[in-house]
């Protein structure tokens, strides 16, 4: 196992994913429920979301090759599409946008479990993007199981803390998550940048 890959592919996941930021969101979508029903709902959608992330994971790159685009064109796009959502978390519109949603799930579907918990929450288009450009870069057999490892830890860390998620909230704060927000986006946009720097790599227009 390769240290250095392995805390790479924990943050990347762990900050396009950011459990820290889903917490609050799950919180207003399950506000006045009973405990077993949010346990179900919590682990619906997580199940849910590893499932969808699984499948990237392995068909990912195939799906990229069939409709002629290369990796390293889609590392460059996936670093562009974090940083939007690093600047985001930066400027609190992925806070208000996730409430949005949440609050159309609450007019359209009682169960927010698949939508908007699962989809596009969990597993989001920057979650998509992160898992296929990891699997990308792993060298061998153990690096891709230690994405997939990796990937359903940060979900299991999501259920966790939707289980806890009113203990956390009145932890943290609102000042508090407002601070870890804004760390996680602090490091994913470096993440992200990343990503392009190693597609312009890959095509030759960038070195080291």
């Amino acid at each position: 196992m390769d240290p250095a890959f392995l805390i790479t592919a924990f943050a990347t996941l762990f900050v396009v994913i950011d459990p820290v930021g889903l917490t609050p969101v799950f919180i207003a979508l399950m506000q006045g429920t009973e405990a077993k029903h949010r346990r179900a709902v919590a682990l619906r959608a997580c199940f849910i979301a590893a499932a969808i992330l699984t499948l990237f994971a392995f068909l990912g790159e195939a799906v990229l090759g069939f409709i002629g685009i290369s990796m390293p064109a889609f590392r460059i796009a996936g670093g562009i599409l974090l940083f939007l959502t690093a600047l985001d978390m930066l400027f609190e519109r992925r806070t208000q946008r996730r409430k949005g949603q949440a609050d159309e799930a609450e007019e359209d579907q009682p169960d927010p479990s698949v939508f908007p918990l699962a989809i596009p929450l969990i597993a989001g288009p920057g979650a998509i993007a992160s898992v296929i450009l990891l699997v990308g870069q792993a060298q061998d057999a153990s690096q891709v199981a230690t994405v997939l490892g990796v990937m359903v830890a940060v979900i299991v860390l999501v259920f966790v803390m939707f289980l806890t998620a009113g203990v956390i909230e009145r932890g943290l704060g609102r000042i508090g998550i407002t601070v870890v927000t804004r760390l996680l986006g602090m490091l994913l946009a470096a993440l992200s940048v990343q990503f392009v720097l190693d597609g312009l790599r890959d095509f030759g227009f960038a070195t080291g």
